[in-house]
């Protein structure tokens, strides 16, 4: 029996279905998303809702269980909900790593984020899995909640437990176009045209799961990996986007100072109309640095793995989702 936690999310769902077509049994959990009958409807897939703060709840749905993979996670970067993600954040994997010691589980794969890496103190200075934490004004709350669940990780190995860790870029991909990463593609297709000159890596939401997969596997133990398949500016993702969508490219610079009045401008008009915040302070620093990772590492490991190019990946994401918005016309 397999777990996968936060299966129907943007990893979940696309590894859930990987699993299925491998055969695999799989005990899909969920929380808030509830999955859509499409993937209820996938074959050897066990769908429960379960909350991974509760102990009495993981001890369920770990029973019988010998593989776990773990992609449950809160991502905001609203400054309201920083207790909470970080408290379900950490908490979360720390309930899972003591069921997997307590069951002695074959492998754990945990999805963390080149977020716990932390940033770069100097701009333009490349990252990889040898990086060592440090505090930072750069670091947000949702990297500070990535890097305490990646040490109850670590603690979990340190008292015998077989895990491996990925830490992937910003994730591309088919899904919920409202939500996370793939809401770029709706935002390219608005034709918003502020662009930065920030740079981070990229990564296609199938090579993680196929990464994830191939950890799963081996006898690879006790490491973690930056899954990436290279570094791009903003702008050069967002106009990638915008080309596959037959929309505008961004074509207007936003300096840090213009940064900071659209996600000032934005906050206020988020909290009079109730709406989400998506552009807070972080996200708008983020944006202008320059962060650079190493993909060298996984590549070492699995000589027979490849990443997809990005043109790609954003070219599939398109087409996927002008399908989905002629179906609500």
């Amino acid at each position: 029996m397999v777990l996968v936690t936060g299966a129907s999310g943007l990893v979940g769902q696309h590894l859930v279905r990987f699993l299925s077509a491998k055969g695999e049994h799989v005990r899909a959990l969920y929380n808030k998303n509830v999955p859509s009958d499409e993937l209820r409807g996938l074959p050897n897939i066990e769908w429960y809702r379960y909350d991974l703060l509760d102990v009495y709840d993981i001890n369920e749905a770990m029973y019988e269980v010998t593989e776990v993979y773990h992609c449950a996670a809160q991502v905001s970067f609203d400054p309201a909900h920083r207790d909470e993600m970080m408290h379900f954040n950490v908490e979360s994997t720390a309930n899972l790593v003591n069921q997997a010691l307590e069951q002695d589980i074959r492998k754990l794969v945990f999805v963390s984020s080149i977020a716990s890496l932390g940033r770069a103190t100097e701009s333009g200075i490349e990252i990889n899995e040898d990086v060592e934490w440090e505090e930072s004004k750069h670091n947000s709350a949702y990297s500070q909640s990535k890097y305490l669940a990646e040490m109850e990780v670590w603690r979990g190995v340190g008292e015998g437990l077989n895990a491996a860790i990925v830490n992937p870029a910003p994730i591309l991909g088919e899904g919920n176009w409202e939500e996370g990463s793939a809401r770029l593609m709706k935002v390219a297709y608005s034709e918003f045209p502020f662009y930065t000159d920030g740079v981070t890596a990229w990564v296609d939401v199938q090579d993680v799961v196929t990464a994830m997969y191939l950890l799963m596997k081996s006898e690879v133990n006790s490491e973690r990996f930056v899954l990436s398949t290279g570094n791009y500016s903003y702008k050069e993702v967002f106009t990638m986007m915008a080309d596959a969508l037959g929309k505008k490219p961004p074509r207007i610079r936003a300096s840090a100072f213009l940064s900071g009045i659209v996600w000032r401008f934005n906050a206020l008009k988020n909290a009079l109309t109730g709406k989400t915040v998506t552009l807070t302070k972080e996200t708008a620093a983020t944006a202008q640095r320059k962060n650079y990772y190493s993909n060298s590492k996984f590549l070492r490991f699995f000589s027979s793995f490849a990443y997809t190019p990005l043109p790609d990946t954003v070219n599939r994401m398109a087409a996927a989702f002008l399908k989905d918005t002629a179906k609500k016309r």
